[in-house]
């Protein structure tokens, strides 16, 4: 396997801005960034599965992709769209707040990777280019899924941790911080359609 072709692939997919970095600095900002790593643990969790799966089947999903693009796409595309609304209409109430910190994060991160088609595709790519050419044992599918997880959850975290180092910041530019999220967002889910 051409090592650093792979890391390089990884490192640009993982850090580079999408729906999981976005949404890991907003919660990072909007709760804590104690409170988000539920959330980077999830993302985590939902990619490691996704790797799994791709891994197994990646054949299959081949085969069957040009069918399911199009529906994944749109539900991808709907759900940025909803969180680009959700980001530019929430508001700095703190009993609203204090609600919303019971969210299940983990969750949320863990299953955004199934709508996601950023990372969907990501998965299917890094699989089918770097994996399977080169490795054929379950373990060595295993292993690679796990450090997809990982790096998922360090990119994560990462964008996390800069949400909750410039909050105050943040917290005193709120309208124009979460206006910038949401065009971020649409621009993702913009990206997505005319890839």
């Amino acid at each position: 396997m051409p090592l650093l072709s792979f890391l390089l692939f990884v490192f640009v997919n993982s850090f580079t801005p999408g729906p999981n970095n976005f949404m890991a600095m907003s919660f990072a900002n909007k709760y804590s960034f104690k409170k988000s790593i539920e959330f980077c643990l999830g993302v985590a969790a939902g990619f490691f599965v996704l790797a799994l799966m791709c891994s197994f089947f990646n054949l299959l999903l081949i085969s069957i992709l040009p069918i399911i693009k199009v529906p994944l796409a749109i539900l991808g595309v709907g759900y940025m769209l909803y969180l680009a609304y959700k980001t530019l209409t929430s508001k700095d109430d703190n009993r609203k707040k204090n609600e919303n910190g019971n969210q299940n994060l983990f969750a949320i991160g863990a299953l955004v990777q199934f709508v996601n088609p950023k990372g969907i595709l990501y998965g299917i790519t890094v699989v089918s280019t770097f994996i399977l050419p080169y490795y054929t044992s379950y373990f060595s599918y295993f292993i690679f899924s796990l450090f997809l997880g990982i790096v998922g959850f360090i990119s994560s975290a990462s964008w996390s941790l800069f949400g909750s180092i410039f909050q105050k910041i943040i917290l005193q530019h709120r309208k124009a911080f979460n206006v910038i999220m949401a065009l971020l967002l649409v621009y993702s889910a913009v990206s997505i359609v005319l890839h």
